[in-house]
């Protein structure tokens, strides 16, 4: 396959892409508490702002260009010809499909915080809303990050900026969940990824990323052992992937209000870590490395086994929220299946799965925030006819829930059709007999609530005078989420366009 060298654009704009979320966040924590109107209206212009920015380039990107900003150079290059280590943005079409989805989804994210943490009356909306954009300043760090050690850096501010998130409510269980996030986090993140990133620049003199995904950084002659041991670091290290077994945090964090949770599932965290993943996989170590020493099948039966397991333990909970969890566990491994493929449309079901589940599951938490503040109920088997005081959230919930489980129109079928078109392609035809299993394990665990909602009978005795709908501007965002899913499944092209550029 002939290689075509983007243009570089050397612009200030990565910059000003990575400043605007700071800046809302200093913002927000400087006049947050004198204001709440203020501390709000910081945080959507700032979405907005960020938005607009990011969106900016993907024309140019489009077509063969890469942006490129460095902002500071930390050691010299220690070989003739490779750069050193350094602190620098980039962005190509791989980054702009996260910088897209972390900045859009912010924006609906800001106006239900508004009416969740209002309608709750709760505390420290100032701490929430500062940390809240400094996640966002994280996540767009990462995805434009020109090369490994720029990632690294921004990865574990990910951890840091969300730990006062998740342990928001300051009571035992938010301590104990919060502490398990930031030991899961931070050790794998030291313990695995620190040193390969080591071995990786002492092997290749350079940490930075290529700009194709068939010659990874790895791809001189270097010992079998050595790329598969680093094969296995990235995989684990990057624990915000949630495979198993380094899930435990995740379902741990749902302790959380609910927009942290749609932000931890949808927007920021756990996109960060199928981001590093793919990132990782196709640009240290390349296409062409890992079929030459067949890394990318093994993991994909490896992670197929995260996808069932994952949906088994989701169809044991009750606690909505808890199901969530573990969908999301195992629907990022989707994500990592599809890429580990090595099939053109593998690689491109894995990407654009990353855009199909952020719109989804954050509908999905939507939802559920929504649902708590207008009844108090969080359990499953308490929302039996719901549905019919709460036709919107629950209509919403149903048709993101469709996407998860890969129906038609939906943006999950996209998703679905590709990894099964790519499955085929790679001859791995076990992993169809996965994707079919997950499926049914989907419509088994989704289904039953929507039903119940709009068909199941209230509890003999329940009053529901006055139940109603949540407010407007909780409801708003996610009926917006929704209807976006069913437009990129029926239109995906904003995104597969950028999925494209990719693969080349």
């Amino acid at each position: 396959m002939e290689i075509i060298e983007p243009t570089i654009i050397h612009s200030s704009i990565l910059l000003w892409a990575l400043l605007i979320p700071l800046v809302g966040a200093l913002g927000v924590f400087t006049f947050g508490k004198e204001s709440p109107n203020f501390r709000e209206g910081c945080s959507v212009l700032a979405a907005v702002g960020l938005f607009l920015t990011v969106l900016s380039m993907k024309d140019a990107v489009l077509a063969g260009n890469m942006y490129q900003w460095q902002m500071f150079d930390i050691l010299p290059g220690v070989i003739p010809g490779k750069s050193g280590l350094s602190l620098t943005l980039r962005a190509d079409a791989f980054s702009l499909i996260f910088a897209l989805i972390a900045s859009g989804l912010w924006i609906a994210a800001a106006f239900y915080s508004m009416g969740y943490m209002r309608g709750l009356n709760e505390h420290a909306q100032t701490r929430f809303n500062t940390c809240f954009a400094l996640a966002i300043f994280g996540a767009i760090g990462v995805a434009f990050s020109d090369n490994l050690f720029t990632m690294y850096l921004f990865y574990e501010f990910v951890s840091i900026s969300t730990y006062p998130l998740v342990a928001h409510h300051q009571d035992e269980e938010a301590w104990e969940g919060a502490k398990k996030y930031i030991v899961y986090l931070t050790t794998t993140a030291k313990g695995l990824l620190l040193p390969a990133m080591i071995l990786i620049y002492v092997i290749t003199g350079t940490l930075d990323f290529p700009t194709n995904i068939y010659q990874g950084m790895l791809g001189g002659e270097v010992e079998s052992w050595l790329v598969i041991m680093l094969f296995i670091f990235c995989l684990f290290g990057f624990a915000k992937n949630g495979v198993m077994p380094f899930h435990h945090w995740l379902p741990g964090a749902m302790v959380a209000p609910t927009p942290v949770s749609a932000l931890l599932h949808a927007v920021a965290v756990v996109k960060v870590g199928v981001f590093c993943t793919a990132r990782g996989f196709l640009y240290i170590f390349g296409v062409d490395l890992m079929t030459k020493l067949n890394l990318g099948i093994p993991t994909a039966y490896f992670v197929g086994f995260t996808i069932l397991m994952a949906s088994a333990i989701a169809l044991t909970k009750d606690n909505l929220k808890a199901r969530l969890a573990y969908s999301t566990v195992s629907q990022l491994s989707y994500i990592i299946l599809g890429v580990c493929l090595l099939t053109p449309n593998g690689i491109s079901g894995g990407l654009i799965h990353i855009a199909n589940h952020a719109f989804s599951k954050i509908t999905l938490f939507f939802c559920a925030g929504a649902i708590y503040v207008a009844t108090h109920k969080k359990y499953i088997s308490e929302m039996s006819g719901l549905g019919r005081v709460m036709p919107w959230t629950f209509g919403a919930f149903g048709v993101a829930s469709l996407s998860m489980i890969g129906a038609p129109p939906v943006a999950g079928f996209v998703t679905k059709w590709k990894l099964l078109v790519g499955t085929i392609e790679s001859g791995a035809l076990g992993i169809i007999l996965i994707l079919l299993a997950s499926t049914l394990l989907n419509v088994a665990y989704f289904a039953p609530i929507t039903y119940k909602a709009f068909f199941g009978k209230r509890p003999e005795g329940v009053v529901d005078a006055g139940l109603k709908e949540a407010p407007l501007a909780m409801v708003i965002p996610l009926c917006l989420t929704s209807a976006i899913s069913v437009y990129i499944g029926i239109n995906p092209d904003f995104f597969m366009d950028l999925v494209k550029a990719v693969i080349g």
